[in-house]
């Protein structure tokens, strides 16, 4: 005999909601510390492609040591080595492109202007792979350009360094790319952990051949400034990581994708009160409509499924029976 019982809300599935948007906040807040970490390595001469490999390197060694605590095989398939190669590259390039960006324009600003890499991400699927065009990826995309138009407005009528608003849609591209080829391609049937590690190897090589080529590598001279350097390996990285894969779990890729408009708010929030940027009024408005453009792609659905089509980023080793 079976009773019918009127399904009531489990405290536990209300606890990990909770737990699931904490953890969304902290990924993105941890994202957005970039800038925080790098223009101190800025100020005392050392160059993108320095930072980065550091950052990198240190991150590789977080990324191994994960894998050993889970349990997790470091072999790959001789078939997905050049795609990884090529993954590796892309993000290399995203990541230089955007601290390149840095030295031309706010951070805040800079970190804003990448934020539009949703909608990069929505246009090649489009137009790529021919998904439906709807009119909220139209509308959405006229915002974008419109917000990017305000923000490119300095008071006195001054414009933005090209440069630097150059280098940041080089970055958002490359990263658009980055995703679309990770869930386009067999890489989403490869362990994400896995490919992490090999994506920080390959686009090591990147900057390691940068670094050879204009000989300007160097290390941190102060203890502060290895603090900053390993900082950006465990927050804007390893912990970032984490924190994502762990909210997506517990509240969905939906939610967690809105979530990521705290990394740009997070850049400008530590932008104008450690390193006294400042916008103007125009600026505001620009990043204010961006933000709203990007959240409705992601809640329309349009590229939250790319975004965010993360499995679990450490499984357990599997039990034998």
């Amino acid at each position: 005999m079976y009773v019918l019982l009127r399904p009531q809300k489990n405290k536990r599935d209300v606890s990990n909601k909770v737990k699931g948007y904490l953890l969304g906040i902290v990924a993105s807040c941890a994202y957005g510390m970039n800038p925080l970490f790098t223009l101190p390595l800025y100020s005392h001469g050392m160059s993108p492609n320095t930072v980065l490999l550091l950052r990198y390197f240190i991150a590789i060694f977080i990324v191994i040591i994960m894998m050993k605590t889970r349990g997790r095989s470091f072999s790959v398939e001789r078939g997905n080595i050049p795609m990884l190669i090529l993954l590796g590259i892309l993000m290399a390039a995203s990541s230089l492109t955007l601290y390149v960006s840095y030295k031309y324009i706010d951070a805040g600003v800079a970190s804003t202007l990448l934020f539009v890499y949703p909608i990069m991400v929505a246009l090649i699927m489009i137009f790529v792979f021919h998904e439906r065009l709807s009119i909220h990826i139209i509308l959405s995309t006229i915002a974008a350009l419109v917000g990017i138009a305000l923000i490119n407005q300095v008071d006195g009528g001054v414009t933005l360094n090209a440069m630097g608003v150059f280098m940041v849609f080089i970055s958002s591209l490359t990263y658009a790319v980055y995703i679309v080829l990770i869930n386009q391609s067999r890489m989403r049937n490869v362990p994400t952990l896995t490919v992490t590690l090999y994506v920080l190897l390959f686009g090591s090589l990147f900057y390691i051949i940068g670094a050879i080529y204009n000989n300007d590598f160097s290390l941190p001279h102060e203890w502060q400034m290895w603090g900053c350097a390993i900082s950006l390996a465990v927050l804007p990285t390893a912990i970032s990581f984490v924190c994502t894969t762990k909210a997506i779990q517990y509240i969905g890729s939906t939610p967690t994708a809105i979530l990521g408009a705290l990394e740009p708010v997070t850049a400008v929030f530590f932008g104008i009160t450690v390193f006294g940027e400042q916008l103007s009024s125009s600026q505001w408005i620009g990043l204010t409509v961006i933000l709203i453009a990007v959240t409705w792609v992601v809640m329309a659905g349009s590229s939250s499924k790319q975004i965010v089509n993360f499995r679990k980023l450490f499984p357990r080793k599997l039990r034998r029976k």
